[in-house]
Formats: structure tokens, C-alpha cells, sequence
């Protein structure tokens, strides 16, 4: 009862439509239709989410009735990576697939359809109810563990050839839970990529920022487990005329990450330890990954797509550190949390028992900074920073792990996860030694300097050898890049890899003793007090505004409504549209702005006033790369790729002044098909116009 006594006290937050990553089962209607004067039904919203689809890093979109998928090429780039060698790249070359027959698998790509949701919230309250932290906080895993593995089971009793995968999800940091069930189709095929020189023209110097010239779309297949082309229950259309500028536009996509309500204490600590950390680190592996592709031409193709996405994140933490250090916003948000504070503790003085949560989780906090360079090195993996590791630990734990009775395991190797660990393991990806050394040998000099030579761990690595003789032997005697290696010891488990004389393995058993007791350490005394609190907070927020409020993103299903439209900047206009002429316009013929040789043959007949990019207001993240821009029909007119500069702050808080999405037009992907590559089937199967 006190929880609505406080709820009605805190304030609510006024909705704007361009505001916020709604939950499809919380769709801002009201909102929308009051903005934009667009109605979302019911069955506008079903139709959008059986055609929308999670892949295991981006955004998706059925748009056929044969599993077509469209999305964007940096989000297939370990797709193409997959098929590409020292020598041959298709990162740079492009793909497109001449028949159905020679699609290529993505072997570890998946795509989850998010089939409906159930709120399970009263289930974990009871589960919790009147325990100390610690052990809410394991009940709670035990319980979640249990809601979706009875998820599963009911599915495949009453679905026995269905691929069903039931994952909970807390929304408002806890006010509430849900049972998410997916369809997962995990047989994804290549079917189109551009050339990263166009599809990524601009390179790090163009990215974030607006006007963009980037043709940055990709097309694969899903297939069903009988190996034939998917018939998804609905799938969008492309609008190949594109928006209009002020036109309403929305954007279903899964979201990453956004701490937009997050406290101020969880919030310096981002500023002030965990940004400028990650920042260092980044930094500096970044100047190894250039040395490493200067030292010759087959070096930088396989460091291509590390550095890629190393040189985005150090973008992204950059101007998030930035955000943070904007003192006029923390000082609102300190104002409102010191109001939401007052009015918690005179409500409700009697009604709950324990310290102020804000005040449990500023001591979280401090928890968090003495353990968070040990758990990161160690638990984390920073440390042994190595896809070879990371593949010995999988296996050490799962052999561990899946002898446990189901809910008694980590999170990570419950029932529902292992057969995406076995996907994993099973993906027969390329792996070069030089690489995985170069970036074995960082981590653990990183690690020897940061907890020091006296940890007892790098004692343990390096009490014979340097940093690089430890990476160069162990990467050497390693037999892990072997894929039917690895799936011999899953499938052997925990006697194979027990057994197993091959040195990553033993590495990762060795440590696996202290890494789980600093796991537990850092979850009693930083998750499960934050948790906690966090969920109190949570709630009375919620209960203050009820379905008005947003949740934080977390990549699970969202809608957003915006329009297309540009911003002021430094006192001029920016316009809302780019067009294919300006990206010639721009191509100096040097890396990163130097197109590919048939795009500059293709020139003369393509039409240069095509629109190319799209700024809109939606409110994205990563996370949103691929999703679809949807117009008052469900119809798709764009593309999201990316955002503008100050589309990073929307991390923390959105303005609707300057915070962009950026998204390609589909018109520009008609005539790139049509004109550059050709690709008349494609098009057919996409109900482009004939031309």
C-alpha cells in the first residue's frame, strides 16, 4: 500500500512521443496520437512485432515471405569475416548471393521474433519477499531460471518442432518482470552486403555525424530447422519512394543499453572510474591494432573489424564521459533525486524497513570501485583477452556447471543458454594466432599493471615468463581454433575436458577457482544491495506514473515515434536528407573516403538527386542499427545506422532539440539494387517497382 501512497507523491513525467524505447506492450498510443495524429492498434503493433526480429547484436526486419531480412551490413560484418581469409575479404568486396543454394551461413548469428509477453512479477516479489539482499538476490536467479525453463517446456510440449526460447526480463530495474517468448531461428544465410567503402564511407571520421552519404544495409535469410526458407507470420514492406521531411516515422528496434535511470551516485561512477578506465584501455590497444595492420597489408584485414569496433566504442565512451561531466544536467538530475528522496521518506517512514535505497546504492557504489578491477581482470575476462580463452572457459564451466541441477546454475548455463554456448563453439569462424596474441599479451600486461606483480594470479602467469612468451606459448600450444576440437569436448563433457591436456583449458581451469569466488564476492556485495534498492526505486517510479514512464532500454523490443527532420547547429540549418550526388561529391579517393570501383563506374547513371540518408527525432541507441523506419502504415522508408554526435548523451537523457537517429532511405537502396549491383531477383522478391 505505501508503495502507490508514494507513487502518487513523486512526480510524473510529462510524455512526449519522440521520447523514449517503449516495450510493445506499453505503447505510448495516447501520446502518439496526440503528437503525430497517428493511431497505433493493436493490430498495427502485432503486425510490427511478429515482423521484427532480434539478432545477436542488432536489429532486424522480415521483408518477405521467404525469411528475407533486412538490416545493416556493420551488423553482418562477423558474418562476412566468417567467409573471408588473410586474402580474400568480403568486408571490403561485398556479397551478393547469385541463388538460394549459395548463401552462405552466418554460423553464429541467430534472429529471436518476439512471439508475446507475460508480467511475472508477483512471482518474484514472493520469491524475495523479506530476505537480506544476498539471498533475494539468489532466489531470484532460482526463480527466474524456474519461470523460464517451465516457459520452455509448456512450449515444447505444446510445439514440439518449434525452436522456443523463454528469457525473463526486468523492466524499471526490477518494478517489474516478464516472460519474454521468442522464436529463434538460428540457421541465418547471407544474401546481399555492400562494400564497407560505401556502406561505411566516411570511416571513424564520419561516424556519429550528420550529413552522412552511407549505404549501410545488408539482407539475410533465415531458415526453418528442415533447411527451407522461413514464411515468417508477417513480414513489412519497403516504401521505395521514402519519407517526407516533418513526415511521422517509427523506429521497432531492440535497443541496447540506456541509464537514464540510474541514480547519481551509479552515475559518477561511470564518470569518474569506469569511462576513464575503459577509455585508457581502449585507447591504447587501439595504437597496437594500427602498428599491428602497418606491419603488412594481410595484418590490417584480419585487425579490420577489431578496429572497427574498438574505434566506435572509444567514440561512444568518449562523448558519454563528455555528457557526464555537463554540469547543468547533473545538477537537475541531483534536484529531482533529492525530491524523489524527501517525498520517499515522508510518506512512507513506517512502511518499509532498511536504509534509503539511494543511500544503499551509493554504498554499492563504493563497493563496486574496490572490486570492480579485480572482477573486470579475473571474472571479467579483461585479463586474458582472447576468443581462445573465452572458448576454454566455456567449456571448463559448462562441464561444471550442467551436472548442477538447472536452477542451481550460473545464469549463463542454464538449460535455455546452452544451446546458444554450443552454437558458439560449434562455429566454424577464422582465427589468426598473431592476432589472438597481440591482444593476449595486452590484456595481461594491462592486468599485471593494474592489480600489480604481486597479485597472486599474475604471480601465477608470469613467474617464468614476460607478458608475450606467456601469450605467444600458450596461443601456440592451443588446439581450441580446432571447431570439431571443441565440440568433442562438449559433447565429452565433464570427463573430456577434465582430461584435456591442451594448455588454454588448464589455464581456465586453474583460475576458475578464484574467478567464481570473486563472482560471488562482487554479487553479495555490489549486485544483489544494488538490486535491491534499486528495485525499490524502481517501483515507486513506476507506481508514480504508472505506463507514462519508460523503462530503461536493456535489447528487448522497443517502439519509438518520431519525425523526419534536421536541428540547428551553431546557428545554421542542418537538412534532414543527403542525397547520392553529394557522396561522389565527398569521395576524395583516399581511405576513408574512397568508393568502390563499381560504384565510380556506375556513376554517370545513377540519379544523383536520390536521397541517401535520413536524420530523423526518433530516440535510438545502439542496439537500434538495423531497425526499421516505419511510416503510419507499417510500411518501411528507411534504415536506422546511426545517430548524430549528440544522439551519444541520449545514453543519460534525450533532447529533442538536437538528438537524431540517422537511417538510410529506401529509395537510394532501390536504385544502388537496381543500377550498382544488379540485383534483379532480389528486387522482385522485395516488390520493388519495375524500372
Amino acid at each position: 500500500m505505501w508503495l502507490a501512497a508514494v507513487g502518487a507523491a513523486l512526480s510524473a513525467s510529462i510524455v512526449r512521443a519522440d521520447e523514449g524505447m517503449w516495450p510493445l506492450q506499453l505503447p505510448p498510443t495516447v501520446a502518439v496520437h496526440r503528437q503525430y495524429g497517428v493511431e497505433l492498434t493493436p493490430e498495427w503493433l502485432a503486425r510490427v512485432r511478429n515482423a521484427s526480429a532480434r539478432l545477436s547484436n542488432c536489429s532486424a526486419t522480415f521483408v518477405s515471405a521467404d525469411g528475407l531480412l533486412l538490416t545493416n551490413q556493420h551488423c553482418l560484418r562477423n558474418c562476412l569475416a566468417e567467409h573471408s581469409s588473410r586474402r580474400h575479404n568480403l568486408i571490403d568486396e561485398g556479397f551478393l548471393a547469385p541463388a538460394r543454394d549459395r548463401e552462405p551461413v552466418c554460423s553464429t548469428q541467430v534472429a529471436d521474433v518476439l512471439l508475446d509477453t507475460q508480467d511475472v512479477t508477483a512471482v518474484i516479489t514472493a520469491a524475495t519477499r523479506d530476505l537480506d539482499a544476498p539471498a533475494a538476490n539468489a532466489a531470484r536467479k532460482k526463480a527466474l531460471t524456474r519461470l523460464e525453463t517451465a516457459c520452455e517446456e509448456q512450449a515444447g510440449n505444446s510445439d514440439p518442432g518449434g525452436a522456443i526460447r523463454c528469457e525473463t526480463v526486468a523492466l524499471y530495474a526490477g518494478g517489474q518482470y516478464f516472460i519474454y517468448r521468442y522464436r529463434r531461428y538460428a540457421d541465418l544465410r547471407l544474401v546481399f552486403a555492400p562494400e564497407l567503402a560505401v556502406a561505411g564511407f566516411g570511416g571513424d571520421p564520419d561516424n556519429f555525424q550528420f550529413p552522412r552519404w552511407d549505404l549501410d544495409v545488408a539482407l539475410l535469410r533465415a531458415y526453418d530447422r528442415s533447411g527451407l526458407p522461413a514464411h515468417p507470420a508477417d513480414f513489412l514492406h519497403l516504401d521505395f519512394n521514402g519519407p517526407r521531411a516533418g513526415e511521422p516515422v517509427f523506429v521497432a528496434g531492440n535497443p541496447g543499453a540506456t541509464y537514464r535511470n540510474l541514480t547519481v551516485a551509479q552515475l559518477l561512477e561511470m564518470r569518474d572510474v569506469e569511462l576513464p578506465r575503459a577509455i585508457l584501455l581502449d585507447s591504447e590497444l587501439r595504437g597496437r591494432l594500427i602498428q599491428f595492420g602497418n606491419e603488412r597489408p594481410a595484418n590490417q584485414r584480419i585487425a579490420q573489424l577489431e578496429l572497427i569496433t574498438l574505434e566506435n566504442a572509444l567514440k561512444v565512451r568518449r562523448l558519454e564521459l563528455d555528457a557526464l561531466h555537463d554540469t547543468q544536467a547533473l545538477d537537475r538530475l541531483r534536484h529531482e533525486e533529492s525530491e524523489q528522496r524527501a517525498r520517499f521518506a515522508a510518506l512512507a517512514p513506517s512502511s518499509h524497513e532498511g536504509p534509503d535505497p539511494w543511500e544503499q546504492v551509493a554504498r554499492a557504489q563504493e563497493s563496486k570501485r574496490r572490486l570492480s578491477l579485480p572482477y573486470a581482470y579475473i571474472e571479467g575476462g579483461a585479463g586474458l583477452d582472447s576468443l581462445l580463452f573465452r572458448f576454454a572457459r566455456i567449456l571448463v564451466r559448462a562441464a561444471d556447471e550442467r551436472t548442477k541441477p538447472n536452477e542451481e546454475r550460473l545464469r549463463e548455463y542454464t538449460d535455455g543458454a546452452l544451446p546458444r554456448l554450443e552454437q558458439t563453439l560449434g562455429a566454424n569462424i577464422p582465427l589468426y594466432a598473431d592476432l589472438e596474441t597481440l591482444k593476449l599479451s595486452f590484456s595481461i600486461e594491462r592486468m599485471r599493471e593494474y592489480l600489480g606483480p604481486d597479485h597472486s594470479l599474475v604471480r601465477h602467469l608470469l613467474a617464468r615468463e614476460s607478458p608475450q612468451t606467456f601469450a605467444l606459448n600458450i596461443i601456440a600450444g592451443t588446439r581450441l581454433g580446432n571447431a570439431a576440437l571443441r565440440m568433442r569436448l562438449w559433447n565429452g563433457g565433464e570427463a573430456a575436458v577434465n582430461a584435456s591436456p591442451d594448455p588454454m583449458i588448464q589455464l581456465a581451469r586453474s583460475i576458475d577457482a578464484q574467478a567464481r569466488a570473486l563472482r560471488q564476492r562482487y554479487e553479495d556485495e555490489v549486485e544483489a544491495p544494488m538490486q535491491l534498492a534499486s528495485e525499490q526505486i524502481a517501483r515507486a517510479r513506476f507506481a508514480a506514473s504508472g505506463t507514462s514512464a519508460y523503462p530503461d532500454a536493456n535489447f528487448t523490443l522497443r517502439l519509438n515515434a518520431g519525425s523526419v527532420q534536421g536541428w540547428r547547429e551553431n546557428d545554421a540549418s542542418v537538412a534532414p536528407f543527403t542525397q547520392l550526388g553529394g557522396l561522389f561529391t565527398r569521395a576524395s579517393g583516399a581511405d576513408p573516403f574512397e568508393l568502390p570501383p563499381r560504384w565510380l563506374s556506375a556513376r554517370g547513371r545513377l540519379n544523383p538527386d536520390t536521397p541517401l540518408n535520413i536524420s530523423t527525432s526518433n530516440d535510438i541507441v545502439g542496439g537500434n542499427s538495423g531497425s526499421p523506419l516505419l511510416d503510419a502504415r507499417a510500411n518501411i522508408t528507411g534504415v536506422i545506422f546511426d545517430g548524430n554526435i549528440h544522439s551519444i548523451a541520449g545514453a543519460f537523457w534525450y533532447n529533442p532539440a538536437v538528438n537524431r537517429a540517422v537511417a538510410v532511405d529506401t529509395t537510394a537502396l532501390l536504385e544502388a539494387l537496381r543500377v550498382v549491383y544488379d540485383a534483379r531477383a532480389l528486387l522482385s522478391e522485395l516488390g520493388a517497382p519495375r524500372g
